[in-house]
């Protein structure tokens, strides 16, 4: 008799989803743990760590999103201006 699923069960990509998303369940859990058993002044290094090291992980993709959409904007300027100039030699 076979598992009407079996194939899933046997998909690489499955199992790669679970465990991704088990770390994302666990990995905070352990993190907030192994704060809470440091010593105080542990505790506030390492808390004012994690804050610093969020603020420039969010500063450096704000900064990566602008660049793109700067690059973007750019190509469509060039992409508009190299049309009109063949617009402009054809008439």
């Amino acid at each position: 008799m076979r598992f009407p699923l079996d194939w899933l069960l046997l998909n690489k990509w499955y199992w790669i989803i679970v465990f991704g998303c088990f770390a994302v369940m666990i990995g905070p859990l352990i993190t907030i743990y192994i704060i809470l058993f440091l010593p105080s002044t542990l505790k506030a290094m390492m808390v004012f760590g994690i804050v610093i090291g969020w603020s420039i992980a969010g500063g450096y993709k704000d900064w990566v999103k602008a660049r793109r959409k700067e690059e973007k904007l750019q190509s469509t300027y060039m992409a508009f201006q190299s049309q009109s100039e063949r617009e402009l030699k054809s008439s």
